[in-house]
């Protein structure tokens, strides 16, 4: 399966298309659900087809002998589509907070139909999401406009900061990165483990004690007696993955992906936690 967590993957016809910056050229990726075919392509015929990074993580063995390893197992192999664009990363993560993933979702596909860049494939149509400089030089009224008014001082900061600071940043390794991430005002622990998450593949610097990874933990291993507080959590969460830690994160959030999708009504945003 393909985890589909990121807000730009959309529904086509079969399966899902996304778009997104690999080394600046637009690129598009469609799945196919049917065949598991995951195939991409520049947008342009010109210069070299990059291709994204895709991360591959076998559930088998996951949390051995737990309830929970036995429904992660289920899933087979997961792939996901690692984000090439760590500034689009980090505008997704901040799009996040605080708010539910379905809401997210709609917030980041409108921002992205009204200011990003329009594109036309050989897989379809599609937006990318505005880059930094456009987003730092938006208008109060732009953000009014895609009813995200309360997330204009925490995108704008961290354009601002992704235009001075944007090619250190790509340069440095995931812990690094989280903590700069976090000298950016309006941006803290949760925020940047997530982008940093996003960009790297590595879900051992998700926020793992999030609401999303306990929700879909408790509806996944629903026998377990998961601690409901967050500090607690994350102990049990550790001693559980051992030195899996960013393979049992993921692939819990796969599970999420994939029960949500097949509780959502066809032609729906899917909600999640």
């Amino acid at each position: 399966m393909l985890v589909q967590e990121h807000p730009g993957w959309t529904a086509v016809p079969a399966g899902a298309l996304r778009f997104m910056r690999v080394d600046r050229a637009a690129v598009w990726l469609r799945w196919e659900a049917q065949t598991g075919g995951l195939s991409y392509g520049a947008v342009t015929d010109a210069g070299a087809k990059p291709g994204p990074a895709v991360d591959r993580r076998a559930s088998a063995g996951i949390a051995s002998d737990s309830v929970l390893g036995e429904a992660l197992e289920r899933l087979g192999q997961v792939r996901r589509v690692r984000n090439a664009d760590l500034w689009d990363a980090i505008g997704t993560a901040v799009i996040r907070q605080v708010v539910r993933a379905g809401q997210a979702r709609d917030m980041y596909q409108l921002f992205c139909q009204l200011h990003g860049e329009s594109l036309i494939s050989a897989a379809g149509s599609g937006f990318l999401f505005p880059d930094a400089e456009k987003v730092a030089g938006l208008a109060r009224e732009a953000f009014d406009e895609a009813g995200m008014a309360f997330k204009r001082p925490a995108l704008q900061a961290a354009a601002a900061a992704y235009l001075a600071h944007g090619p250190q940043w790509r340069a440095m390794q995931g812990s690094d990165l989280v903590a700069a991430l976090q000298a950016v005002p309006r941006i803290g622990p949760w925020t940047a483990g997530a982008a940093v998450a996003d960009f790297t593949g590595d879900f051992s610097l998700y926020p793992y004690t999030d609401l999303a990874v306990r929700t879909w933990a408790r509806r996944a291993a629903p026998d377990i007696e998961w601690p409901s507080d967050e500090a607690a959590f994350g102990s049990v969460w550790r001693d559980l993955a051992g030195d899996r830690l960013s393979d049992l994160t993921l692939l819990t959030l796969a599970w999420g992906d994939n029960h949500a999708r097949a509780q959502q009504p066809r032609g729906r945003p899917r909600p999640r936690p």
